[in-house]
């Protein structure tokens, strides 16, 4: 698996993509001027998001999305309205992010390059992974709500841009996560189900996975979209990990959990292939080396996890 290192501790470590932020948000605790005072903070880092990405140095190889107030003062309008203070770092120090557009042209030496390539590279920290989605997600959010849903007024961004509030009802609206279901279903026999959208790369086949609705528990949803999708049964519901997932405004819930029936009837309008697969063939495809090609995706991905650790775990 792809390894990469965490910028506090220099470690080498393997994890699910975007999990590593561990930005203290303070959300509770800010103040009516929180953002101007953490715009003016010496220590300040910044991310600068484009609709086409993060804009990120390349001069020394490996992609840095990280300016200084000084920077990053080159490329962006620091003040703008919808800027978010993303939380304060180890030292106290406050990291934002701030909206850009695609306009400008660039200098030598600075890219935009969007968040999926940044990640899927793997070379970036943890942390800055992590904080990447974060931005991303919340810029996003500020980005679709500049009026309000309730009266159709204008909303302005509060509390360091932890939320909008309509100037003219005062409603105040909060970013919005959408959860996710992904979910492993194994037979507690060796095998377990994956499926191909027709939209993936080729030979690769992935969890199954859909958006919980309303007034559903993340148990019944898991066993909903089994059924929906693949035709199958499910009994018991294991939760495993999480992941966000910033494209956009997502947050992965990663499950296994045992068929109680055995036929496949997948629905096609979803899937364009599904069917079992053994534990000694998904293996194969987690190395890299099964004779068709087959693969799972990459460790970016919550689903890579769920596979590996049926994979890692006995029958």
């Amino acid at each position: 698996m792809s390894r990469h290192r965490d910028e506090r501790s220099g470690s080498i470590k393997t994890e699910i993509g975007f999990t590593g932020n561990t930005l203290d948000r303070r959300m509770e605790e800010r103040k009516p001027r929180e953002l101007e005072a953490a715009r003016s903070h010496p220590a300040a880092s910044f991310h600068l998001h484009s609709p086409s990405g993060f804009l990120a140095d390349v001069d020394g190889g490996t992609p840095d999305p990280v300016f200084s107030s000084a920077e990053a003062s080159l490329h962006a309008d620091l003040l703008h309205p919808d800027a978010v203070l993303l939380g304060y770092d180890d030292a106290n120090s406050p990291v934002i992010a701030v909206p850009v557009s695609d306009a400008s042209l660039l200098p030598n030496g600075i890219k935009r390059i969007d968040l999926r390539s940044l990640a899927a590279q793997r070379v970036l920290p943890a942390e800055t992974e992590g904080r990447l989605a974060q931005a991303q997600h919340l810029l996003l959010w500020h980005r679709d709500n500049q009026f309000c849903a309730r009266c159709g007024g204008k909303t302005e961004s509060r509390g360091a841009g932890a939320n909008r509030q309509c100037l003219a009802c005062e409603t105040v609206v909060f970013p919005r996560v959408n959860p996710v279901s992904i979910m492993l279903i194994h037979d507690d026999a060796g095998r377990c189900i994956l499926g191909r959208q027709p939209h993936f790369p080729a030979n690769s086949w992935s969890c199954l996975a859909g958006f919980v609705e309303a007034g559903e528990t993340l148990e019944s949803a898991v066993r909903r979209e089994t059924l929906e999708e693949a035709g199958i049964e499910v009994g018991e519901v294991r939760y495993r990990f999480s992941q966000p997932w910033p494209f956009s405004g997502n947050l992965m819930l990663g499950f296994t959990a045992k068929a109680v029936t055995r036929n496949i009837r997948y629905d096609s309008n979803e899937l364009e292939a599904c069917r079992w697969f053994e534990r000694d063939e998904v293996a194969r495809m987690l190395e890299g080396r099964h004779p068709d090609g087959l693969v799972v995706p990459p460790p970016l991905a919550i689903a890579h996890h769920l596979v590996r650790t049926f994979v890692d775990e006995t029958a």
